[in-house]
């Protein structure tokens, strides 16, 4: 069986609302030669239905909901597999409900046995009553630390991270955080890769422009990984970090020859030839779990 994809999509596949260069062509591509992929995103508040509109608003058709696999489905994956019977008090939008929902999991507001936060507006009145929940015995879990996301090349929004924070310190309890770079949601998608093609692809590899999440989880999946630098990374940064890409594209537009005629570049390379970089980042997008409560949270950067 051929290489499968699992493709990021913000930064990948789309900015704001543009097509980054060659991504229709490398989506039609993949579909022309029945080459195994899935879109792979930690924006828990879209379901997959609202995902393929959105790439067909955007001028990519072709592509089923069953090719999307949200932070959302991962989070309902994980406790449909844990603990298949728990209730839940979600702070979240559609895409989270609806996952849990498909999956048969129950809210509850009075006991449940998990506080869920995912992407979107959340009142103080639904933060008080999750930290409630919690103080209660409740268990704090995220769909992915993700602590902003861009909306534009000026403006940001809290992601899911920001919000477990405030719980996190409110309650003084530690979160568990799902999604990229969280190796339960590259094995997942795997699985799911591999139902969608009927049989294992030989080798898997994850595209994506974001090093924290994209490239790291994979590494740690033990998974080939392309990084883009149409997105949130610059090359000047990439030899700050100990995992390393198995190879850096500008966009995925340079893997369009290669998916037509089957047959994988040489050009398997990491960034380890550049020199270090001077270059220090102000603050985090994501949460990890070098932050402890006894340590200050640097304030995150506000732009990619």
């Amino acid at each position: 069986m051929k290489t499968g994809y699992l493709i990021d999509m913000d930064g990948v596949i789309y900015r704001e609302n543009q097509l980054i260069s060659g991504a229709d062509e490398f989506v039609q591509s993949l579909i022309a030669t029945g080459t195994p992929f899935l879109f792979l995103t930690n924006n828990s508040a879209p379901t997959p239905e609202d995902l393929a509109v959105r790439l067909r608003h955007l001028g990519i058709s072709g592509v089923s909901p069953r090719q999307f696999y949200t932070s959302a489905m991962n989070t309902a994956d994980f406790l449909s597999e844990v603990d298949p019977n728990c209730t839940v008090f979600v702070i979240g939008e559609g895409g989270l409900l609806a996952a849990l929902h498909e999956q048969k999991i129950a809210s509850d507001s009075l006991h449940p046995r998990y506080v869920v936060v995912g992407e979107g507006a959340a009142s103080m009145e639904r933060l008080g009553k999750a930290h409630e929940c919690i103080e209660r015995g409740a268990r704090l879990l995220v769909t992915n630390p993700d602590n902003w996301c861009p909306v534009s090349s000026e403006k940001t929004r809290p992601g899911a991270g920001s919000t477990a924070a405030f719980l996190e310190a409110s309650s003084g309890r530690r979160a568990y955080y799902l999604g990229k770079p969280n190796t339960y949601m590259f094995h997942r998608a795997r699985r799911k890769l591999s139902e969608l093609a009927l049989s294992a692809p030989e080798q898997v590899v994850m595209i994506g422009d974001t090093m924290e999440t994209d490239i790291r989880g994979a590494f740690e999946a033990g998974l080939q990984s392309f990084l883009v630098l149409s997105g949130s990374t610059q090359l000047e940064v990439v030899n700050d970090y100990v995992y390393q890409p198995t190879r850096i594209l500008q966009t995925v537009g340079e893997l369009i020859e290669e998916v037509k005629n089957g047959k994988a570049s040489d050009r398997l390379n990491s960034p380890a030839f550049a020199e270090p970089s001077p270059h220090s980042r102000s603050g985090h997008r994501h949460q990890t779990d070098a932050f402890a409560f006894d340590k200050p949270r640097p304030r995150p950067a506000m732009t990619k």
